[in-house]
Order: C-alpha cells, then structure tokens, then sequence
C-alpha cells in the first residue's frame, strides 16, 4: 500500500496463532552427544524467524516420541492455532509426527531447512548427517499427511540461505514469509464479522450471495443491519464530532470546487454514524446498499455514504456498494496482504494503448490511491437515487492485482485473480474511481479469459502482485483458485 494518510488510523488485527514444533527420534540422542542441543538451537532460529513474519506462536518443542506428539496435539488444540509449522531437525517416524497435527484440523506447513549448503563427504561422520538429514523422512510424512487427509504444504531450502541480490530474505524464507502473511490473511478472513447494510442491488444475479455459505465456508459471520440502525447513530452524532471529522476530510480530500458546505457538513456526520455503526456491531467489513424513495430519510442517507465508507476502507474496513459481500470478502483478503482492495468493475476497452478501464462509482481504497484523492460533488448518480459528494482517484502507478470471489454451480466458493499493472494516463474526471490497468493479454482476450471463470460483476484492486500470496490464501481456506492470464 503504502500511502497513509494524517487522519487514518489503521485497524489493528488479531494475529493469527502459528503451532511450530520440531522433530527428532530419542534413540539418537544418547547415540550422539551434542545432536539434542544442536537440533534444539536450530529450531530456536527458526521460532525466531518466524514470530517476526507478525504471527503468534505457540511452541510444542522438540517432539521426539509419540506420546510427546499427543501432548503437542492436545497444546495446539487447547490454543485453537490456524495453522501448524512442523520443522524437520532430522529424521523422525511418521507415526510420532502425524498425532500432533490429526486433534487440531488445520494446513500444516512443513520446513525441510538444511543447515548445512554441502556436507563434507569425505569427512563427514553419522552424527553430522544426523543433524542434515531433514529430507530423510519427508516423503515419509507426506504419504502420512495424504493418506490421513491432513492439508500440507512443503518448503524445502537451506536454513541459512543467503539473499539474492535486491531482496531481503532468501527463496526458502521469502515462501516461508508469504506462508505466515497468507495464514494472518485467511485467519482475519474466519474470524471476520461483515455487516450487511440494506439489500442487493435488484436484479443484479451474480451479487446475490448465501449467507449460510459464508459461514459455512469461510468462517466468517454476517450481521444483517437495516437502515434504521445507521439513521439512529446519525442521529446521535454530536457537533465536535462533525467537526473532528470534517477536519480529516479537509486533510485526505483535495475539495474541488462545486462541492458546497451542505453536502459536505452531511458526509461528514455519516461518516461518524458509520464508525458508531461499525464499532457497536464490531464489524470488519461492510457491504451495503438502499435505493430509497422520492428523497426519502433513507435515500438521502444511501447517498451520503461514500466519503465515510472510503476512509474506513482506508483503516483496513471494506465497504462494498450494491451490497457486494463477495467482493467485500475479497477486499479484506487484499487488505490483509497488505495490498489495499479497492471496490472495482470493468469500465472500457482501450485498443489503441491495449489497457482495460476500471473502476467504480461511491467508496475506494484511499490509501493506494496515486495521489491526493479529490472529492466532486455530483447532482446524480449513475443507476442510482440521490446526489452528493463523491470520490475520485485512480491506483498508483505500477504493479497491480485483481481478485474476485464467486460461487460455482455446485455451490462452492471460488476465487479469481490476475495481476497486471497500472499505467500513466487521463482518466474520467466524472466522481468516479477509474485506472488504466493492462494485464498480460490484450484487452479482448483478457475480457474472453477472464468471463470463462463464470465471475462476479467487480472485483478488489490491489497493489503489487499478489498470485504468489493468494495460491497460499486459496491453499489455507481449501477453496478453488483460478488465475487469467497466468
């Protein structure tokens, strides 16, 4: 992301907790002194590396005999871990490796780390291949793993690997970190409460989602809201309240002129019912949309959302117009990956500089945002009831991700992405989000590839590329992946 605004808090999330354990057989301790505490070490480095990719950890220690596997198992259990790392220190048999990981049912990710690049061969003695030989047994575990249906996922590499020139972490440790950033997004995924503000926007079929299936697949909660929980903390809002809120608009937004004192004054006092609304109801998201009637109360409060809702999507609080809880869902995935997700459809074909348009009308990710976002106040919106302020911007400049999340015709969830880049260049000046995005295939064949996947009318814009993260996402919430133009 990383363009922070003054005035935008960050919401702080929960890490996910991460259950480590190392492995060894007791038969070789008392064969050969020193390879305990030399195993031990290593898995202290590894523990260390590993707390700082922003994870919780719960150690079981070095797990050496089935009955110390159980008591693993029963550890990581009681401490409810979403996922399981289990660090290869030498050989160990698969029958005291598989009871740690079958009590708590989650992925499992094991670490086949060599200490050493090369043994001296000529030289080296039992013991000191003892202390290299991680490899040994992880086709053992493997067959294990498949054959118990547990989900895992191997990263094989040298323990001390040195980092290419340019980066900071080495091709073993660079999958082990988007391992641990993939687990805190999946973790603030199931542990999600999205609110449901009003209805879907009618007829619109691909947005229509099952809420039981959202538990049921996900985890997540949906809190269903009306329109008169947001109007009764509109209601309560209090002048130093507008009055703070309006100063962080004035710092976020570049003002355009056109937008008058009412319409602005009446954003700003939505905003703050909208973080009474999220914060009595402790959502993590916010899907949404209200036609409203003839000017009515609710019309003029469905028309005055997008101000708020964009620098909550900026705190880390996806709101998704047209009551998009899908894509909400896919906009806190990108969010926890540190990537934004900004509130997006498909807009036009550019043949001649061979870029898609894309963007959306009411709420954005601020915080990706290439420059200052400015604010136009508008006398309609498109397809819409009402008037008033609204949010422009496009995505900063360079590498970019889309993801969708849809349902298949058996019901499942499944996700979509591509990853292109975001271009220089005019954009619509009409209130809208809206970017030159190109991807690795024309505009047409992009268009062709992409609607194969049977997705949903938007998707969430992030920056940087992001496929390598979200086969790990896909991965760790056992849903389907489906990448155009890969």
């Amino acid at each position: 992301m990383k363009r922070q605004d003054p005035g935008i808090e960050r919401v702080v999330r929960a890490p996910p907790k991460v259950g480590v354990f190392g492995i060894g057989l007791e038969a070789y301790w008392g064969q050969f002194e020193g390879l305990h505490d030399r195993l031990v070490g290593y898995q202290a480095q590894v523990e260390s590396r590993l707390a700082g990719f922003g994870v919780d950890l719960v150690s079981a220690g070095l797990v050496d005999t089935a009955p110390r596997a159980r008591a693993a198992g029963e550890l990581f259990s009681r401490e409810g871990v979403d996922l399981i790392v289990c660090y290869v220190a030498t050989y160990a048999t698969s029958s005291q490796v598989l009871p740690v990981v079958q009590q708590r049912r989650v992925p499992v990710l094991v670490l086949n780390l060599q200490p050493t690049a090369q043994l001296d061969y000529p030289n080296v003695d039992t013991g000191e291949w003892l202390a290299n030989c991680c490899a040994c047994c992880v086709p053992e575990l493997s067959c294990a793993f498949a054959r118990a249906d547990i989900d895992f996922n191997v990263v094989s590499g040298h323990l001390f690997e040195e980092a290419p020139p340019g980066s900071s972490l080495g091709p073993a440790w660079s999958q082990i970190e988007d391992w641990c950033i993939a687990a805190i997004a999946v973790g603030t995924v199931r542990t999600a409460r999205f609110g449901f503000l009003g209805h879907t926007y009618p007829g619109m079929l691909d947005m229509y989602t099952d809420f039981t299936m959202v538990h049921a697949q996900l985890g997540a909660h949906v809190e269903v809201l009306e329109m008169c929980d947001l109007k009764t903390r509109v209601d309560a809002v209090t002048d130093p309240e507008i009055a703070a809120k309006l100063e962080v608009v004035r710092q976020v937004f570049d003002i355009q002129a056109g937008v008058t004192d009412g319409p602005l004054l009446w954003s700003a006092r939505v905003a703050c019912g909208l973080d009474r609304l999220i914060a009595d109801f402790e959502l993590d998201g916010l899907a949404y949309y209200y036609r409203g009637l003839d000017g009515n109360e609710y019309e003029e409060l469905g028309a005055s959302l997008i101000v708020g809702n964009s620098l909550l999507t900026a705190r880390g609080i996806p709101c998704a117009g047209e009551g998009d809880l899908k894509t909400c869902i896919a906009m806190l995935l990108m969010d926890a990956l540190e990537a934004g997700g900004s509130y997006t459809e498909f807009y036009a074909m550019d043949f001649v500089d061979n870029f898609v348009l894309m963007g959306h009308d009411g709420p954005g990710h601020i915080a990706i945002s290439d420059s200052q976002p400015q604010l136009r106040q508008l006398e309609l919106f498109h397809g819409k009831r009402g008037a008033g302020v609204s949010v422009e911007f496009k995505v900063k400049n360079g590498p970019i991700t889309i993801l969708g999340l849809t349902q298949t015709r058996d019901g499942n969830m499944k996700l979509i992405a591509a990853e292109g880049d975001s271009l220089p260049g005019p954009i619509m000046q009409i209130g809208n989000t809206n970017s030159r995005l190109q991807f690795g295939l024309g505009p047409a064949q992009f268009m062709d590839a992409w609607c194969t996947q049977g997705p949903t009318h938007h998707v969430a814009l992030g920056v940087g590329h992001q496929l390598r993260r979200l086969r790990k996402v896909a991965r760790l919430l056992g849903i389907d992946l489906s990448i155009t133009g890969d």
